[in-house]
């Protein structure tokens, strides 16, 4: 157990986004997902990064680009500026601003990254929705996030 503070600054790292990183819990709101996936970030827990993502994503993200950002930088303090749990039945939005600064390189500076981040709600689980996944999707398919329905009428409006 660790007895730090979490990287998303809600309190101690073990009573906090430690036991959904280890798969011990859940995230129960789009919010608290957002916040585990920053702390990831923070704690180089890409596997995590990867399995909250939504299932049709996956396949397609650059792991290795996620792991050398989550690597490059000093993960600072992560600001939750509004999250709206309920879009519709089964998503969500957060907007956060996340500090940072990288470790290496000229430009050591305080970075902010300001994010409106989409998740859906599938099988009782949240997942994001990944707008930078280079997937051609047509909007006739079975959504990418495992609902049944088809894109254009689920997640294709989020990203």
């Amino acid at each position: 157990m660790s007895n730090l503070a979490c990287p998303c600054g809600s309190e101690l790292y073990s009573e906090c986004c430690q036991a959904l990183h280890l798969g011990q819990k859940k995230a129960e709101t789009a919010a608290q997902l957002m916040r585990s996936r920053y702390s990831a970030f923070a704690k180089q827990e890409i596997d995590y990064i990867v399995k909250t993502t939504a299932l049709g994503q996956q396949h397609a993200l650059d792991v290795k680009a996620i792991a050398d950002w989550s690597k490059a930088n000093q993960w600072l303090k992560l600001e939750v500026v509004q999250a709206q749990e309920k879009l519709d039945k089964n998503h969500a939005q957060v907007e956060f601003k996340a500090h940072y600064s990288a470790l290496d390189g000229a430009d050591q500076s305080l970075q902010i990254h300001h994010e409106v981040s989409h998740f859906v709600k599938f099988e009782n689980t949240w997942y994001f929705l990944d707008p930078t996944t280079d997937q051609q999707v047509t909007m006739k398919q079975p959504c990418i996030c495992g609902l049944g329905k088809k894109f254009k009428q689920c997640c294709a409006q989020y990203l």
